[in-house]
């Protein structure tokens, strides 16, 4: 069993940065891939970005490439989402997720077996 616990939304303006964290209990990280997905209002909830289980695959939504940069610290069983440059339409809250398998490439909303509970980001225009 994995706990998943999101830190760092906030509001911020236009143009500005947050750093999202993701803090995992109960079984190490060092081999599970994570993810970061989103949902606005109104809106189904989409994937942001992803780390393999080893740290050397990342992926990106294309809406968030270049500005998004996901990393990972496993002796602190922690991830990270760094936002640059956020838009309005980065408003959302979003959800960090991890796969009940090991070694796993790249965890997708299919495959995620652990979610946490999400924090709010706000971009005001």
């Amino acid at each position: 069993q994995v706990q998943l616990v999101e830190s760092g939304g906030g509001l911020v303006q236009t143009g500005g940065s947050l750093r999202l964290s993701c803090a995992a209990s109960g079984r190490a990280l060092r081999y599970l891939a994570m993810g970061w997905f989103r949902q606005a209002p109104g809106k189904e909830r989409e994937f942001v970005s992803a780390i393999s289980w080893s740290g050397a695959d990342t992926f990106y939504a294309d809406s968030v490439k270049g500005r998004f940069t996901i990393s990972r610290v496993n002796a602190m069983n922690t991830v990270y989402l760094q936002m640059t440059s956020l838009k309005f339409e980065d408003t959302a809250v979003y959800y960090c997720a991890a796969p009940s398998k090991s070694f796993v490439v790249k965890v997708t909303e299919e495959t995620a077996a652990y979610w946490g509970q999400g924090t709010q980001v706000t971009v005001s225009s």
